[in-house]
C-alpha cells in the first residue's frame, strides 16, 4: 500500500521513464468510432498500438503483445467472439487486459459481455465513468441501486464532486477488492483505485468530455502504460497525461480562439509532450 502522495509523485519520473522505454505493443479492440484518435494516443505517448480483432490471427497478435484493451463501445458477434479468443489468449500468455466497458447498465448486451469478460478472465484494470463503474458495481452486487446510465455518457446524478468523493472513493475501492483488479473511474474528479490505495485525481478540463474518444484514448494510454510499468502507477500516470494535455489544450484554443476540432489535436500534441517534470508539479492528486 502506498501511504502518501509524496511516495506516488516520487515514483512518476521512473514509471514514465519505464513505460517510454518499452514502447508497449499495445493490441487495441475498439471501436471504429475512435480507432484512429486511440492508436495516435498511443503513438503519443510512447506506446505501439497493434489493431487486430480478425479471429484467424488473434491468438498470434496476443501473445507478441505487451498489453490487450478491450473497449465493448461498438459491440457485433464477431467482436466479441474476437474478445473472447483474445482475452483467453491473454490469460494464458499472462498478458494485461484493460477494460472499457462503454455503455454497461444500457444494454443487455453490454452488461452480459462485461460480466462474462470480468469473471472468465484475468482483468487487469477497468477504466470508465463513474456511472459505468456503478453499474457493474451493481452486476456484481456491491452495490443496490444505480442510475440509469446515459449512453455512454456519465449520468448527471452520479457526477463525482468534493461532497461524494469520499463515498464513491470507498465504493470503487470495495469493487476493486472484490474483482481483484485496478479501477480507474472518471469525471470531474477521477477516483483511481487496487483495492487498497485509493487516489483523487483533480485535474483535467470540462472540454475533453465534448469531443468523441476522449475516454478511448484514455483507455488505451492506460494499456500502454500499464504495459511498460505496473497497473496502479501506469494508470496513474495515463490519467496524469491525459488531464494535463486537456488542460493544456484548453488554454491553446481559448488562446487562438478555436474550438473542439483543434482541441482534439492539441490534446495529442500534448500528450506527446508529456514529461515527468509536469507529472509532479502540476498534479493534484490525494490519497483518500
Amino acid at each position: 500500500m502506498i501511504n502518501n502522495e509524496t511516495e506516488l509523485l516520487e515514483n512518476i519520473d521512473e514509471t514514465l521513464k519505464s513505460i517510454k522505454e518499452k514502447n508497449a505493443l499495445t493490441h487495441c479492440i475498439t471501436n471504429s468510432v475512435t480507432i484512429n484518435d486511440c492508436a495516435n494516443a498511443v503513438l503519443a505517448i510512447g506506446g505501439s498500438p497493434f489493431m487486430a480483432e480478425d479471429a484467424e490471427e488473434l491468438e498470434e497478435v496476443v501473445t507478441i503483445a505487451d498489453v490487450l484493451v478491450i473497449n465493448i463501445g461498438k459491440l457485433s458477434k464477431e467482436q466479441i467472439e474476437a474478445m473472447e479468443i483474445s482475452c483467453e489468449t491473454a490469460d494464458k500468455t499472462n498478458t494485461p487486459i484493460i477494460l472499457d466497458p462503454v455503455g454497461v447498465g444500457v444494454t443487455e448486451l453490454r452488461n452480459k459481455t462485461t460480466v462474462n469478460l470480468i469473471k472468465n478472465h484475468n482483468i487487469t484494470a477497468i477504466r470508465g465513468n463513474i456511472s459505468e463503474i456503478k453499474a457493474i458495481a451493481k452486476l456484481f452486487g456491491v452495490l443496490d441501486e444505480t442510475n440509469t446510465a446515459k449512453g455512454v455518457d456519465v449520468n448527471a446524478d452520479d457526477v463525482i464532486t468534493e461532497e461524494n468523493l469520499k463515498a464513491n472513493g470507498d465504493l470503487i475501492c470495495k469493487l476493486a477488492s472484490q474483482l481483484d483488479t485496478v479501477i480507474l473511474a472518471s469525471g470531474p474528479i477521477d477516483i483511481l483505485t487496487d483495492g487498497e490505495t485509493t487516489i483523487a485525481i483533480d485535474n483535467g478540463d470540462d472540454m475533453m468530455p465534448l469531443i468523441t474518444g476522449s475516454g478511448c484514448m484514455l483507455s488505451s494510454i492506460v494499456g500502454s502504460c500499464i504495459g511498460g510499468s505496473n497497473p496502479l502507477e501506469g494508470s496513474l500516470v495515463a490519467i496524469l497525461a491525459m488531464n494535463l494535455a486537456g488542460e493544456k489544450a484548453r488554454a491553446k484554443v481559448e488562446e487562438k480562439d478555436e474550438g473542439t476540432g483543434s482541441f482534439r489535436a492539441y490534446l495529442i500534441d500534448y500528450l506527446y509532450k508529456t514529461n515527468s517534470e509536469s507529472l509532479i508539479n502540476e498534479s493534484n492528486i490525494k490519497i483518500l
